[in-house]
């Protein structure tokens, strides 16, 4: 069998065909062929909801070169045809042509590219038409006469070509119907007018999407078609459009959702896998963006397209995360971490390929951005005006959008859903108040969102608080705790935040807990980590709140992901920036910790950047006993020059700082010096 290219990573509308070589055995093509005719003819032209006539066509004219294929490998047992050279390059283009009708079908039923493939329904029949006019080129130059073949099977062959090199595939007209029908809605969107349901609901029908759950598919597919590749304006403005459109008939057009245990279960497991992730980890080592096309070397380091060819174009023949002289420049698709990146990109709102920057607040076109504003509308009126049910589909609703985009964030925002989700938050039902704590964090992305989450007088941010503490789920907790992090980037609110009382217990609770995995711990600590930076004052109040000696705990304990552990260690960082900080972390062994941790072969750059961070301000705050202790250590020096030959993440600087700083103390001690902590230095007890 020849091996073909297949397979989900494979983008829409593309046919990778693999020519067969040149010396191969006519009986190996044949048998391939006849392989690939039986996979072409498992799809059913009920599967298909557009371009249905080019379908049955193209499986017709299939089905009678099976018979074709048959009849010659009988021919070719009995040893009645010898393998030609006219006759093996006319099998080996239909080979080629059967694999790009079989990536042509395999688009056409694709899951959540229903509406994608109606818009695009010209190109694919253009497609089609090619495909099916090839094969009637590649008969022609097949030597019939020399083959001894029935006289049926003969004038089989010579209708086939006839009918193919006549092919007029076009697009079906129910499909220039439904397709008018689209652009038609889009004209009513541009004027802020609601579409007649009923037609909607009948475009729906034609292409197969009836239930809630296909138009989540369709989502996904057309966010991945926005994201991948290069496109021009108009193609972006088409997909825009369509995402504004399918958005407003999952909210508004079709009823209760669908969704199955097993879906959920996916999805929040999808969900822990990418909150457990290191953002780091999915950056290109050369430009340090989140990569948009990831690679593999031969050396197994990943690296992004575009900059790992502009290392090679500029005369570089090594890799540069190793200094590895490459026996072979081939670049080899890395899908596992592109799904990954894919997957972190939906969950954050970040679009792969544009450095990392997040979805602009503007839609691309004027059609997407008034479905968008719409439906925001609509939704706000369910949770005010709707029923139980009614609310519930409306708060899913609101979570799913609110992770899309910062365009549909600030929609949902003006459209006033933020104060009627934060009455709901105190809600019995565990799940309506797991569902509102989680668009809340969403929406505490968005710059008007965090002024509305807050509100004037703060009492936003106490109510969360009370849902970190008090929620009845560890999943509104684990939401709260983020919606913290995000609220705190504003210095007014985290001040705020950290004069409620229990709000850095609340997080430092989360931190120490065994009933919470690393997602929801994360979440806490780039929160407490927040509220550091944005408010210095805060200090003293994650001092009060034992964070120290927890987080120590926590890293030695070495039951915690990498990422834990780098964020840990950032927290200890910026508390070793304060004398009272310095000394709690001094006094429970943080110094020896941070040593250890530097030394590993098992932790990222961007874990060893803070424990470098958290001894330059342990040796800054400490003075020379506690550079005296740090010198004593014979592996320090190493781990310090590797991180500063390394330089990754701005960590080189620091490490460069301790260096001299150890060389300096080297050149001036006397003796053996043991860190001694003054005794007039205190904790700060409140």
């Amino acid at each position: 069998m020849i091996h073909t290219q297949t397979g989900s990573s494979r983008r829409i509308l593309t046919f990778p065909a693999v020519n067969p070589c040149e010396s191969i055995a006519i009986t190996t093509l044949v048998d391939s062929l006849l392989q690939l005719a039986g996979e072409i003819l498992t799809f059913k032209p009920k599967d298909f909801s557009t371009n249905k006539r080019s379908v049955k066509e193209t499986l017709r004219h299939i089905q009678s070169l099976v018979i074709f294929f048959e009849e010659l490998r009988i021919q070719i047992q009995v040893g009645s045809i010898s393998a030609s050279r006219s006759a093996i390059l006319s099998l080996s283009e239909l080979h080629v042509i059967f694999q790009k009708l079989k990536f042509l079908l395999e688009d056409c039923t694709r899951d959540g590219a229903k509406l994608y493939m109606l818009m695009n329904s010209g190109q694919v029949s253009a497609h089609f038409r090619a495909l099916t006019r090839s094969i009637s080129t590649s008969l022609d130059t097949f030597p019939v006469g020399s083959v001894d073949l029935p006289g049926e099977v003969n004038e089989l062959i010579y209708l086939v070509m006839r009918q193919t090199r006549k092919s007029e595939a076009r697009p079906d007209r129910d499909d220039k119907r439904a397709i008018d029908s689209v652009y038609w809605f889009f004209n009513l969107f541009e004027n802020r007018i609601n579409p007649n349901s009923d037609e909607i609901l009948r475009v729906l029908d034609h292409i197969g999407v009836r239930k809630w759950r296909d138009c989540v598919s369709e989502i996904d597919f057309i966010r991945e078609e926005i994201s991948a590749g290069e496109k021009s304006n108009i193609e972006i403005e088409l997909l825009s459009s369509l995402m504004g459109f399918i958005c407003y008939c999952r909210c508004v057009i079709l009823g209760g959702i669908d969704v199955d245990d097993e879906e959920k279960d996916k999805e929040e497991d999808d969900l822990m896998m990418i909150r457990s992730l290191n953002v780091d980890d999915l950056r290109c080592p050369i430009s340090l963006e989140i990569m948009s096309d990831p690679v593999v070397l031969e050396t197994g380091h990943t690296y992004d397209r575009s900059s790992i060819t502009k290392w090679f174009a500029s005369g570089n023949i090594t890799c540069p995360k190793t200094g590895k002289t490459l026996v072979s420049t081939v670049l080899v698709d890395n899908f596992s971490v592109k799904q990954v990146i894919q997957s972190y990109c939906k969950q954050n709102g970040v679009v792969s390929g544009l450095k990392g920057k997040k979805k602009t607040i503007v839609a691309e076109s004027l059609a997407a951005e008034e479905a968008g504003k719409l439906t925001a509308e609509f939704l706000a009126g369910e949770l005010i005006n709707g029923g139980e049910e009614e609310m519930v589909k409306a708060l899913v609703e609101i979570r799913l959008l609110t992770k899309t985009s910062s365009f549909f964030r600030s929609c949902l925002v003006e459209a006033g859903v933020v104060e009627s989700l934060m009455k709901i938050l105190r809600s019995e039902d565990q799940r309506v108040q797991e569902t509102a704590m989680a668009g809340i964090m969403n929406l505490s992305k968005d710059i008007a969102g965090k002024a509305r989450i807050a509100g004037e007088d703060g009492g936003g941010l106490r109510l969360i608080v009370e849902v970190l503490n008090e929620g009845a789920r560890r999943e509104s907790r684990q939401y709260a705790a983020a919606a913290l992090f995000y609220l705190s980037s504003v210095g007014d609110y985290s001040r705020l935040i950290g004069e409620i009382s229990d709000s850095i217990p609340g997080l430092v609770r989360i931190v120490q807990s065994c009933d919470y995995g690393d997602s929801a711990k994360r979440n806490a600590l780039i929160a407490i980590r927040s509220l550091l930076i944005n408010q210095p004052d805060n200090h003293w109040r994650v001092l009060a709140a034992r964070v120290v000696p927890v987080l120590l705990d926590l890293v030695k304990s070495e039951e915690i992901s990498d990422a834990v552990t780098a964020d840990s260690m950032a927290i200890l960082a910026k508390m070793a920036e304060y004398p009272d900080g310095m000394i709690s972390v001094l006094r429970r062994g943080g110094l020896k910790l941070a040593v250890k941790i530097l030394g590993s072969s098992e932790v990222s750059p961007a874990t060893k950047q803070h424990c470098v961070a958290l001894l330059l301000n342990l040796c800054h705050n400490g003075g020379s006993d506690v550079v005296g202790s740090l010198a004593k250590n014979p592996s320090i020096m190493g781990s310090l020059y590797t991180a500063s030959s390394n330089g990754e993440f701005g960590g080189g600087k620091k490490a460069s700082a301790l260096i001299k700083m150890i060389h300096e103390f080297q050149e001036r001690k006397t003796g053996p010096v043991e860190p001694v902590l003054e005794r007039e230095r205190f904790i700060h007890a409140w």
